[in-house]
């Protein structure tokens, strides 16, 4: 099945950056207008983003380096709540954090979707990362697959 790799580079700690992968208040700054998230092992991960609600649960909470959650969206018979995992790894670089996102198990059909998804969230990561609010988010999907 398809998968999106993604990395991006935040100036600010892989302990900051963690926070925005695992709190309620850290994720929606820059993903979704609602979430409630349970970071640990087999705990809810549970967002709203653009009207569709995403859901699953987190796979693997490895502070501050990793983070896995399962990835699909509720109703869905295409990409059912759970069906797909995204990790992110947090690496420590000279200047701040690598975030190195790997969205696995797509279907053909939701690649992209999720990569221009992808694209414009982790734009909104760095900016909250760097400390400046990147305002209300307006994006939708321009594949209504999702």
């Amino acid at each position: 099945m398809p998968e999106f790799a993604a990395s991006i580079e935040i100036d600010a700690s892989p302990e900051f950056v963690f926070g925005f992968l695992t709190s309620t208040s850290g994720m929606t700054s820059w993903m979704g207008e609602w979430a409630d998230l349970d970071p640990r092992q087999g705990g809810r991960f549970a967002v709203d983003i653009a009207g569709s609600p995403v859901r699953g649960e987190y796979l693997e909470v490895d502070p501050p380096r990793r983070v896995v959650v399962s990835w699909g969206y509720l109703g869905s018979d295409d990409l059912p709540a759970g069906a797909s995992t995204v990790s992110f790894t947090l690496t420590p670089i000279e200047t701040g954090t690598r975030v190195d996102l790997l969205h696995t198990h797509l279907p053909e059909r939701q690649l992209p979707g999720h990569a221009q998804g992808w694209t414009h969230f982790l734009g909104r990561l760095e900016q909250v990362g760097e400390g400046s609010p990147p305002g209300v988010d307006t994006w939708r999907p321009s594949n209504p697959a999702m």
